[in-house]
């Protein structure tokens, strides 16, 4: 068990945290060569001791960004409240930059829409019409820029295109809902703190965009509700507005949920009557149409309704458009 933990750190400072944090891939490198803290993680459940969330709650508790020796030691001083910590958390990476990877699915869809996201975290994502988005090329030219009906938003989403540019247009919500097994309030000082330290260190930017976006969403609270999704989704998706077309959003998620249990999430969708937005691993899903080479896939795949329509960033940094537009359906 300890060797499973050493190669899962080993894992992520090689492969995951170089280009995004140093210090996180110096914590993970300290961690895998570290039996003395290893011992401690493996009293972690194993589905809650992944690198960024130990990382994060341990910053949550007071943890200092400073080297690996002072993390180990406040990780040794803390052993107990680090492990019954993360054993109640988990990831909700609430990162409203995905949304420019949706935006241009969402202008495939006519208004007024309602919006319902799976794994909402705060609802952060809920909120495509109230954000200003900058597409810019690779040399960081403005080629796109839209912003809401009533002017510039406080939250500015800017993603790099590489080819063609379809159509976009802002979305027209007139109803935003989420479900999410422990959502987290826009308002609340510590659930703020968390989101905050999901935050990889190194990653510039990001932490005054969520607080931008935090903003919104506690001053206009989309309906979050606590539970599982095959449990609920039938009933929220009722009491949406029969005016608008019902559309439901998995950004990110669904590679968190066991496989069974997420194709028969994504059958519960198909039977309903709504369009499915979602941004996931290309491996994550065997729905894709037209199929996907999960080894030569760059990024993750932006779909609707399973039709694929770009590569993008996981977390909306950047997407490449792989439809031609004459074959989009609306």
């Amino acid at each position: 068990m300890t060797d499973a933990v050493q190669e899962r750190y080993a894992r992520f400072a090689r492969d995951e945290a170089p280009g995004r944090s140093a210090l996180y891939a110096e914590w993970a490198a300290g961690v895998a060569a570290d039996v003395e803290v290893r011992r401690i993680l493996l009293r972690i459940p194993e589905t809650r001791r992944q690198p960024p969330l130990v990382f994060a709650v341990t910053r949550l508790l007071g943890a200092e960004l400073a080297g690996y020796p002072q993390w180990r030691d406040f990780v040794l001083r803390n052993a107990d409240e680090v492990v019954a910590e993360c054993a109640r958390r988990s990831l909700q990476t609430n990162e409203p930059l995905r949304l420019a990877a949706l935006l241009p699915v969402l202008a495939e869809i006519e208004g007024p829409i309602a919006l319902l996201e799976i794994g909402a975290s705060a609802g952060l994502c809920l909120y495509p019409d109230r954000y200003s988005y900058r597409f810019v090329d690779e040399a960081g030219a403005l080629r796109v820029g839209l912003d809401p009906v009533d002017g510039p938003s406080t939250v500015v989403l800017e993603s790099r295109v590489t080819g063609a540019m379809p159509p976009l247009r802002m979305p027209q919500v007139a109803w935003r809902a989420g479900i999410d097994l422990a959502p987290l309030d826009a308002a609340d000082p510590r659930d703020r703190g968390w989101l905050r330290g999901l935050v990889w260190p190194g990653e510039e930017g990001r932490e005054q965009r969520i607080d931008a976006a935090l903003e919104i969403a506690a001053s206009d609270p989309a309906l979050l509700l606590v539970g599982d999704a095959l449990e609920r989704i039938d009933a929220l998706a009722a009491d949406a507005p029969g005016n608008a077309t019902l559309v439901i959003t998995t950004p990110g998620v669904l590679v968190h949920i066991p496989r069974a249990q997420r194709n028969a999430l994504v059958a519960r969708i198909a039977a309903l009557d709504a369009r499915w937005i979602t941004i996931d691993p290309p491996g994550a899903l065997d729905v894709w149409v037209p199929s996907v080479d999960a080894d030569g896939w760059p990024g993750f795949v932006v779909a609707i309704d399973g039709r694929v329509r770009a590569a993008a960033d996981p977390l909306g940094g950047w997407w490449e458009w792989r439809t031609s537009p004459s074959t989009v359906a609306s």
